[in-house]
C-alpha cells in the first residue's frame, strides 16, 4: 500500500501527485492524506474517473482516502 500526504497543498498538486501515485502503482491500494473538503472531491473525482473505488475517512486534520485500484 502506498501513502501520498498532500496536507497543506492546494489544488492541483493534491491531484497530481494522485495521478502519479496511481500510474507509479496500477496494482496497489493507495492512502491518501488531504486536508480541504475541496481537494477531498477532487481527489474522489479524480479516483472514481479512473475505474478506483473511494472510502472516505474523517480525521483530525482532514481526510484520509483510501483508493482502491480497479479490477481487471
Amino acid at each position: 500500500m502506498s501513502e501520498v500526504d498532500v496536507r497543506g497543498f492546494s489544488c492541483p498538486i493534491p491531484v497530481v501527485r494522485t495521478k502519479k501515485a496511481m500510474e507509479e502503482n496500477p496494482k496497489e491500494v493507495l492512502t491518501v492524506l488531504v486536508e480541504t473538503a475541496v481537494s477531498k472531491e477532487n481527489v474522489s473525482r479524480l479516483a472514481e474517473s479512473q475505474g478506483y473505488s473511494v472510502i472516505v475517512e474523517e480525521t483530525s486534520d482532514g481526510y484520509r482516502l483510501l483508493l482502491g485500484p480497479p479490477a481487471k
